[in-house]
């Protein structure tokens, strides 16, 4: 049976909205801290393997600031789409740089 894998630009993005979505309907913001900190090591682990240590520590700041400059920009248009842009925005970075070669 083949290994199925989940492109790390999807779990990226999944981490940065289902951190969100987790922090909000639960009221507990550690436990979304801990769906963004999850997905983000699944996602790091693979951009490594793919790409290499330079590329998966480009992408992991790019995570990581992805999810400080939500907060900013949620004031200018709204949490949700903040969100979902931010997480659109590092799911194209995966992709171009670890996800295209696979």
């Amino acid at each position: 049976m083949a290994k199925v894998r989940v492109p790390s630009s999807v779990i990226a993005a999944g981490g940065l909205v289902g951190g969100y979505g987790v922090a909000r309907w639960t009221k507990k913001r550690p436990l979304g801290g801990a769906v963004l900190a999850v997905a983000g090591a699944a996602a790091a682990q693979q951009w490594r393997q793919r790409a290499g240590g330079k590329a998966a520590g480009a992408l992991t700041v790019a995570y990581v600031g992805a999810f400080a400059g939500s907060h900013p920009l949620a004031k200018k248009v709204g949490a949700w789409p903040a969100v979902f842009g931010v997480a659109g925005a590092v799911a194209l970075a995966s992709w171009a740089v670890a996800d295209r070669r696979a």
